[in-house]
């Protein structure tokens, strides 16, 4: 056995000796033919790009990655005193992706094992499956999927949470979106010659959240987003990465609007939340608009979105239960060093709308939140920590005066594969 591990050794050691000094006049055994076969289909491993397997036939590829978040997050009245000490894994990730039968048919699967991951839905379903989906990719210019991923409405959810500049995404993000449904996903992309390029993304789907199942209401949910790109595409897919870490040459910019219409919903944050009391149903519609702007290592972000119902409140229930309607608006700023260090500054409102007021317990709440974070491997391996100061413009009633200002200290590490 021992003799087997040394010819193959001195085999590559010819070989690679060989190919260095000239390959075009390596004339290969066919026993070196068969080595160099073996370590083509060997699985490649590269970190923050998964480990990735290929049979000889090349019918199907899978790339399998994981990651996961460790937090410790700090919370403080204005008094400085500790109110509140959270300590956990926040995420922990499984994903595969890849294609079957041809690099046209292609899928992908992530699934999520905390309890932040994996909270139990009000229907009772598990909720460990985040994406599930398949896509057949006929051009780059567009494709079509039929499965379980994220609705692609505003910038913020569209960004992975694992290429954040900051510990989590904003107040208003968390208030507003639409994370995941099931049903059918279309995109289209154009790339003009002169670098004014667009792209529209679409939705239908069940309107009621990952792994909901069924429903029996009848409504679906309507998504659109339209992308402009003026000054052509970012380097090294910037538009979904935060920071600038192409140090863009020259400005680039990201201009979108989104609009959803979700159909007799019965969860009150429409894809989220709790269910709608006495099995009432709602129509819902959400808007979404986005700014990104980057150039030698600065980038800036601004994320405008609301959520109109006709009717948010139901009578005779539970305070607690009504749709959160109203706008927000996220500013975000940062600057990249080296590749290395990177400090940024955001300060996110919430503006709920007067009809709800009392049923929030404030006009406005403010978070401005200075964070910095160290790169090790770019996303892939990083160290971050932040600071927010929470305000609320507090209504006379008890809700109210169960908000208090205070500060946030947060610490991360983000770790994947």
């Amino acid at each position: 056995m021992y003799k087997r591990y040394t010819l193959l050794l001195l085999a590559l050691f010819v070989l690679f000796t060989a190919s260095a000094r000239d390959p075009r006049s390596v004339i290969l055994p066919d026993s070196t033919g068969e080595l160099l076969a073996r370590l083509r289909n060997m699985p490649n491993i590269e970190v923050g790009r998964g480990i990735t397997f290929r049979p000889k036939n090349d019918r199907f590829e899978v790339t399998m990655r994981f990651r996961m978040q460790n937090l410790l997050a700090l919370t403080f009245d204005d008094d400085l005193s500790l109110s509140q000490t959270e300590a956990r894994v926040k995420r922990l990730r499984l994903r595969f992706d890849g294609y079957i039968y041809s690099p046209r048919l292609v899928y992908s699967v992530q699934l999520g094992f905390t309890g932040y991951d994996a909270e139990v839905l009000p229907n009772g379903n598990m909720n460990i499956v985040r994406d599930a989906i398949v896509y057949y990719v006929p051009s780059p210019k567009w494709n079509i999927g039929f499965g379980q991923t994220k609705i692609k409405a505003n910038r913020a959810r569209i960004n992975s949470s694992g290429a954040l500049q900051f510990v989590d995404r904003s107040i208003v993000n968390s208030q507003f979106h639409l994370d995941r449904d099931f049903g059918l996903f279309g995109e289209y992309n154009l790339d003009h010659p002169e670098g004014f390029d667009l792209g529209f993304k679409g939705s239908v789907t069940l309107g009621e959240g990952r792994n909901w199942g069924s429903t029996d209401n009848g409504g679906l949910a309507y998504t659109g987003r339209l992308e402009l790109y003026p000054l052509g595409h970012f380097a090294a897919k910037g538009d979904v990465i935060e920071g600038d870490f192409a140090g863009e040459d020259r400005l680039r910019m990201l201009v979108a609007g989104a609009y959803s219409f979700n159909h007799k919903v019965s969860r009150l944050n429409g894809q989220r939340g709790a269910v709608m009391p006495g099995g009432e149903t709602r129509n819902i519609g959400s808007y979404f608009v986005d700014l990104i702007l980057k150039y030698r290592g600065w980038a800036f972000y601004t994320d405008y979105m609301g959520r109109h119902c006709e009717r948010p409140t139901f009578e005779a229930a539970d305070p607690a239960a009504f749709v959160y309607t109203g706008q927000g608006l996220n500013l975000q700023t940062s600057y990249l060093f080296n590749k290395r260090w990177e400090i940024a500054l955001r300060n996110s409102t919430l503006f709920p709308d007067a009809e709800i007021r009392f049923r929030t317990g404030y006009r406005t709440h403010n978070q401005t939140t200075f964070g910095v974070t160290r790169y090790i491997i770019g996303h892939s391996l990083k160290v971050q920590a932040d600071l927010s100061y929470n305000t609320y413009d507090r209504l006379p009633s008890a809700v109210g005066e169960a908000l208090r200002n205070g500060w946030e200290l947060r610490f991360q590490v983000e770790l994947g594969l």
